[in-house]
């Protein structure tokens, strides 16, 4: 059984051509830097912060109650989010900082209502640490990136095709971050770190396949495309599996919900499908206009040739 229509992008290949390809990819790009832009403006950095990179309180503690009905009844406090942790009746609710006279007033209702209760509190200092350094851990790790694919490649355009793809993809994720609720964690960097290797994964996958080998383009641009919708299919369907297992306490109430994997699990979903566009859109018709202008594409009057003479 094949999971890849092969009809359907022989006839994408053909019929598509640099503006028609462009054009959703530029949109989505603009979407999500506006997206950006205004979390920005209205919070201070492009994403919701989470208690390790904000400062904060976190409390866990034992209670029958869902982490909604939580949020609910602390409503008075600065919830950031309330989840599962770990199993049983087990909860952890997060609060961003609080005047010293709210925070005692929130240690003495919940040590008062709730068992087992454990308060941990991350200062400000150790916050902007850790901000500093997951900035540094992504921008060395896009860095990193950009440098080993122009080492690969030595040309200017295909190389920063890959880093334009590999950007969409990481803004595209943040916004729907954003959009959803979820905040930054160290998952989520974790996350977002690997967004940045399956993006190039397939880029690098699509830029070898034109440039390294020879054959007609459209037909170079159809194996690929097989290849890599075929890769990037199977690891979304293992993520979106993902999901609902640590979603599980929405379907089954036996389950139990794991949201830093439900977190992490959404960012990646988020980041593949922005990479099945960006890789094969953006990528794609940059690629083809590049080896088309240069003379690099085969043509199949030649392509006929060479098989007349290998015959």
């Amino acid at each position: 059984m094949n999971l890849i229509n092969e009809k359907a992008i022989e006839t994408y290949v053909k019929s598509i051509n640099l503006k028609q390809m462009l054009i959703i990819p530029a949109i989505l790009l603009l979407l999500s830097l506006s997206i950006l832009a205004y979390t920005t403006y209205t919070t201070g950095a492009p994403v919701e912060l989470g208690v390790e990179f904000k400062g904060g309180t976190a409390v866990v503690f034992d209670s029958p109650k869902t982490p909604d009905q939580l949020k609910v009844e602390l409503q008075d406090y600065p919830v950031i989010q309330a989840r599962e942790y770990g199993g049983t009746e087990r909860k952890l609710v997060q609060f961003s900082p609080m005047t010293e006279s709210e925070q005692n007033e929130l240690i003495k209702k919940v040590n008062s209502e709730y068992t087992n209760v454990e308060i941990k509190q991350m200062g400000e200092i150790v916050s902007k640490s850790l901000q500093g350094q997951a900035l540094r851990a992504v921008l060395l790790s896009f860095l990193g990136m950009a440098l080993v694919v122009f080492i690969i490649f030595r040309t200017f355009v295909p190389s920063i095709a890959v880093v334009i793809s590999a950007f969409s993809d990481i803004a595209f994720a943040a916004a729907m971050m954003n959009v959803f609720g979820i905040v930054l964690s160290l998952g989520t960097v974790a996350a977002l770190l690997m967004i940045i290797g399956y993006s190039v994964d397939t880029d690098i996958l699509l830029t070898t396949r034109l440039l390294k080998r020879k054959g007609e383009l459209n037909d170079k641009i159809k194996d690929a495309m097989k290849t890599g919708l075929t890769m990037t299919a199977t690891t979304l369907a293992a993520f979106i599996v993902l999901f609902f297992v640590s979603s599980g306490s929405y379907f089954v109430s036996s389950f139990t919900r794991i949201d830093i994997i439900r977190d992490i699990s959404v960012v990646l979903i988020f980041g593949l499908v922005a990479d099945l566009i960006n890789t094969w859109m953006t990528n794609v018709g940059i690629l083809k206009w590049y080896m088309s202008k240069r003379g690099l594409q085969e043509k199949p009057i030649e392509r006929q040739k060479k098989r007349r003479q290998r015959a």
